[in-house]
């Protein structure tokens, strides 16, 4: 019976640590590799992620890359108010929209911002308020595939941004979107 257990509990250990080496080795790199970004899965409390191939970098932004900026914009709790590093800066349209997140959940209620890149078959046109589009980013869990309506829009230029929440916590990298009306100067 000893002789049993012995081998049952061996087994269990050789299992578990074969488990535990396939994860690490899927959360880690070769000592050359680069992480792929499609294996980062993202945290609904930061929007690291792409920036769509097509999107065109502003020609002339208001906000520079690598300049700080208030934000006025409250998406996330402690965000309004915090200083952020511009990124990026992109001339695009971008989107008011309410979804049904795809893993279920409550309806998200006024989205700021999904871009017209972030669109599925969307092309270069407006799209107008009432329209059903597919969306492809990824800003949040449940986003990615979503039938958005969409509310209303926006030709401006918006900024990726990385900023420290004035409630403390870890900084939030490459958060997407904040509008051109939603920074304003630092002083």
């Amino acid at each position: 019976m000893r002789k049993q257990l012995f081998l049952v509990g061996s087994a269990m250990l050789i299992g578990l640590s074969g488990c535990g080496t396939e994860k690490s080795n899927e959360n880690s790199m070769n000592d050359m590799d680069e992480p792929k970004l499609e294996d980062i899965k993202i945290d609904p409390n930061s929007t690291v992620g792409k920036v769509p191939v097509n999107l065109k970098e502003a020609a002339n932004p208001t906000f520079q890359v690598g300049s700080e900026a208030i934000v006025k914009a409250d998406h996330m709790k402690g965000m309004e108010g915090a200083v952020a590093t511009i990124v990026g800066a992109y001339d695009t349209t971008a989107y008011v929209i309410s979804y049904t997140p795809v893993n279920g959940g409550t309806r998200v209620e006024n989205h700021k911002w999904v871009i017209q890149e972030e669109m599925k078959d969307v092309d270069d046109k407006n799209v107008a308020p009432g329209t059903e589009v597919t969306i492809e980013a990824d800003h949040m869990k449940g986003m990615k595939g979503a039938l958005a309506e969409v509310v209303s829009s926006e030709k401006t230029t918006v900024y990726m941004i990385n900023y420290t929440p004035t409630t403390g916590g870890d900084e939030v990298i490459n958060h997407k979107w904040v509008t051109e009306s939603e920074l304003s100067a630092k002083e």
